[in-house]
């Protein structure tokens, strides 16, 4: 097999996780996205690896061992993640990127274009 094709395949992987992470506004698509973009990164690993060690028969094959520390961490990453964006949601009610500004910052009841002297005439 040549290399161009899982080459292509990451490629297209790659760029869909990437679409994922830009476009869209749930918390849970974009880890989802993330994970398809590490997934392409592995793809890549045991692919070049597989690709490299027929020249030299000898090899360590250490893309493969790379993508299985990778896909470790990703699983780390994902259950931290999760966590995280069940806990604001929790909390929250939503788990819409667009709507969480800060987990400390309360929900903005005041209009942004009034001055400091028509806030203190409203509260007197």
């Amino acid at each position: 097999m040549h290399l161009a094709y899982p080459a292509v395949l990451a490629a297209l992987l790659f760029c869909t996780g990437l679409y994922g992470v830009l476009a869209r506004r749930n918390a849970i698509l974009v880890l989802m996205s993330v994970e398809l973009m590490l997934n392409a990164v592995n793809l890549n690993l045991v692919a070049f690896d597989v690709w490299l060690s027929r020249a030299a028969r000898e090899t360590l094959h250490s893309g493969q061992a790379l993508t299985l520390f990778t896909i470790a961490i990703a699983a780390a990453e994902i259950g931290i993640g999760l966590a995280i964006v069940l806990a604001v949601h929790r909390n929250r009610g939503t788990s819409d990127i667009d709507k969480l500004r800060d987990t400390a910052e309360g929900p903005e009841t005041e209009d942004p274009g009034t001055s400091a002297a028509e806030k203190t005439e409203a509260t007197a």
